[in-house]
């Protein structure tokens, strides 16, 4: 039996060969160095030719073989976003991960998902990532001011950027919401449509962005006089149950409050629950600011107002970051805050 000979662009190849490097070469024309490093978007060779081989590469199926790319190069062409099991603001794994696959898109690299379980401290996942050398760029969230996975990762010079800030002195990339500027608007908000005791529901204190929302919130509040509340025993990781429970129990007491500063989608909800029980109109007889993050409210009635955070475009940004980061790029060159929107 004579097998298939490849003999230059076109030729026949039989199914059960495995495309290669030499393949797409053969099929272009180019070096097979050169299509090696346009598989891996060198910036030194031409955008036309990167493009190219590529769609040859998509065309016949071409998948890199990584355990020897990886030996070769030290690379694994992952990124690792670590997803916490917080379910407060409405869809953000999913806007998130559209964000960075857009960024992505065009590149050599892939996105991998690393679940932070709840029964675990936040480096667990971090560690693991590194020890394992499972990904070239690590993106995680909800930051702590003096956060142990930011300090591994600095001291391991290892690629990341962030999603929220820290209070450590050494710069490192990061994208944020302003959550003081949300506060302090959505307090605004309130006392201009004449509530006399706005209140807020804060994260957990152990995270940085609490810190922020307090100190929007109580600036807004000084600057007008207002009287205020700050609601006890329950954060915005509490589960809607228990902010309805509580506000239910707040609204029989003297002197409720007036008005709601809301971090959040199901904590808004849960507020507006409590108050619809209570036989107040949420909006009109209590106002309500919440953070808008999805289209949840649109067919909402009554409505409320809100200001919308984009999660996608956090996304998107903290891909063109960490990709920049990978690159050599300084960290403190490296630093997004995206203001709030009114919506």
């Amino acid at each position: 039996m004579t097998s298939t000979q490849k003999g230059g662009p076109g030729a026949p190849r039989s199914n059960s060969d495995k495309p290669t490097l030499r393949t797409i070469a053969e099929i272009t024309g180019l070096a097979v160095t050169t299509v090696s490093r346009a598989l891996g978007g060198a910036p030194q060779i031409a955008l036309e030719t990167r493009q190219r081989v590529q769609r040859v590469a998509d065309e016949i199926g071409y998948l890199p073989d990584r355990a020897a790319q990886r030996l070769r190069t030290g690379r694994t062409n992952v990124i690792s976003l670590v997803l916490d099991p917080h379910e407060e603001i409405l869809n953000f794994g999913t806007s998130i991960i559209k964000g960075l696959t857009e960024a992505l898109r065009g590149t050599p690299y892939h996105l991998v998902i690393t679940p932070h379980f709840r029964n675990e401290p936040p480096i667990v996942p971090v560690r693991y990532i590194l020890r394992n050398r499972m990904a070239d760029g690590i993106i995680f969230s909800r930051t702590e001011p003096f956060d142990a996975r930011v300090k591994l990762l600095l001291e391991e010079d290892f690629p990341f950027v962030c999603h929220g800030r820290t209070e450590l002195s050494t710069p490192h990339a990061y994208v944020d919401f302003d959550n003081e500027r949300f506060a302090y608007d959505a307090t605004k908000t309130l006392i201009a449509q004449g509530r006399r005791k706005p209140a807020i529901l804060l994260p957990p204190p152990r995270f940085t962005f609490q810190e922020h929302m307090r100190y929007g919130f109580l600036k807004a509040v000084r600057e007008n006089g207002a009287g205020y509340e700050i609601l006890e025993g329950v954060t915005l990781d509490s589960p809607s149950e228990a902010i309805t429970a509580h506000v239910a129990e707040r609204l029989a007491e003297p002197d409720p409050p007036d008005g709601y500063v809301l971090g959040g989608e199901v904590s808004a909800l849960a507020v507006m629950a409590a108050l619809t029980d209570h036989g107040l109109v949420p909006g009109k007889d209590a106002g309500i600011v919440a953070k808008k993050t999805s289209n949840l409210f649109t067919p909402i009635r009554p409505q409320i107002d809100t200001i919308y955070e984009d999660l996608m475009e956090a996304g998107a940004e903290m891909g063109r970051l960490l990709l920049k980061r990978i690159g050599g790029t300084a960290p403190d060159s490296l630093q997004t805050l995206h203001r709030p929107e009114a919506r």
